[in-house]
């Protein structure tokens, strides 16, 4: 055989191969197009927030909501930053004369991401939390702030540029059973306490009752309602409305019946317009959704295998008026999953591990505004606030999209 038709043979067959993993490739794209399956589509915005002045850095950002005017207000920890290294000329003496400075623990940002306001941190009348963990904007704007540390067991409200309004509790009315023959007093409060509270993660509001819903949270394994006005308790209730039980469950086992108790942290609790609440449950791994007296009415297992820190760690409801669709941040597997709330299916993902944008490291919590884009945070090493950009709805061609970046159209 001469070599040109050697040659010749060997290109014939590459096409063909080529038009094979094509055609496959489509046949795939057309399947999932075909099953008719629709869902909200995103796009990081890399180049939002913009800069932060005063060379401030941030630390584990914990926390984030947004407000009527699309401002996004974002809560983190300056203690999370590392001395020697990244808080080099806020040391005595500095180590450095340029860089860096932590950021106050509250800032405000516009819809572009221009940096509009700062606030937070220990004043007078109030105990700032040892860890501070969320914040939410209530109807009438004023900002919730809960905490994680040890000794937290309060909730701040201040108004949305930082003035201090109430304290619901107070830090250190949680106590650990002391050790045998110690004279400091005995174990006070757990999930059945009526004044304290245990760690809270998150709080987030029902308008209609003016109520208050506490994820209750790294100590205690609860929902709380509150009156929004005069933080009295209204009612409390576990894993399945069941009563809260706080013995210790051990470590999450994949192949083990459900658990009967929430597992600590209880990390979200969400209220919605037709009524319902849905609670993260975040080491068991599921969504469990109640009426708002407590009543459970099912339940959605994300990632079962997932152990650890579990895989069910915030979410925030699309702006529709029908509220179609959740989001829910994984800060275990690095992503974000969308899900059509009535029939909890979960209908794609995107996002993963890394440092680049739309890629995460611990994201952690999640907030939308009126148009629909998508904002999250990142705690532990991630230190960051991100933008993914609503670009409508259409056909889901892969179930877990990895990062979502921008398109060159």
């Amino acid at each position: 055989m001469r070599k040109r038709d050697v040659f010749v043979g060997a290109a014939f067959l590459t096409a063909l191969a080529a038009l094979g993993v094509g055609q496959f490739m489509l046949d795939e794209t057309a399947a999932a197009q075909q099953a008719g399956v629709q869902a909200p589509m995103f796009e990081v915005d890399p180049l939002w927030p913009k800069p932060l002045p005063n060379h401030w850095i941030l630390g584990s950002t914990i926390g984030i909501t947004v407000d009527p005017r699309d401002h996004v207000f974002i809560i983190h920890r300056e203690a999370t930053l590392n001395p020697a290294n990244e808080m080099s000329a806020a040391t005595d003496p500095p180590t450095a004369t340029e860089c860096c400075v932590p950021a106050p623990p509250v800032l405000e940002f516009d819809p572009e991401g221009n940096l509009v306001g700062h606030w937070g941190g220990p004043g007078e009348g109030y105990e700032w939390p040892q860890s501070n963990h969320g914040i939410a904007i209530d109807p009438i704007g004023n900002m919730w702030i809960g905490g994680n540390g040890q000794s937290d067991s309060h909730i701040l409200k201040f108004t949305r540029d930082g003035k201090f309004l109430k304290q619901f509790g107070r830090q250190g009315a949680r106590r650990v059973a002391p050790a045998a023959g110690s004279e400091e007093p005995s174990y006070v409060g757990g999930s059945h306490d009526p004044v304290s509270f245990g760690r809270v993660a998150k709080i987030s509001f029902d308008p209609p009752t003016n109520e208050a819903y506490v994820a209750d949270g790294y100590l205690n394994k609860r929902v709380v309602v509150l009156d929004a006005t005069t933080g009295e308790r209204k009612r409390y209730w576990g894993a399945y409305g069941n009563e809260p039980d706080d013995t210790d469950l051990g470590p999450y086992d994949p192949n083990a019946p459900p658990a009967k108790q929430f597992r600590n942290p209880v990390h979200c609790a969400e209220p919605t317009h037709d009524r319902l609440l849905y609670v993260c449950d975040r080491v068991n791994n599921r969504i469990q959704v109640f009426q708002l007296d407590g009543t459970f009415v099912k339940e959605l297992i994300v990632a079962k295998e997932t152990r650890g820190s579990g895989s069910v760690w915030d979410i925030a409801l699309s702006p529709d008026p029908e509220q179609r669709y959740i989001y829910l941040t994984d800060g275990k597997n690095e992503k974000v999953y969308i899900i059509e709330r009535q029939t909890l299916q979960l209908l794609t993902s995107f996002g993963d591990g890394g440092r680049q944008p739309s890629q995460f490291y611990g994201v952690h919590s999640i907030a939308v505004d009126s148009q629909g884009n998508i904002y999250t945070t990142e705690t532990y090493e991630g230190k960051r606030v991100q933008k993914f950009v609503y670009k409508g709805i259409g056909p889901v061609t892969k179930k877990d999209q990895g990062a979502v970046w921008p398109t060159s159209e």
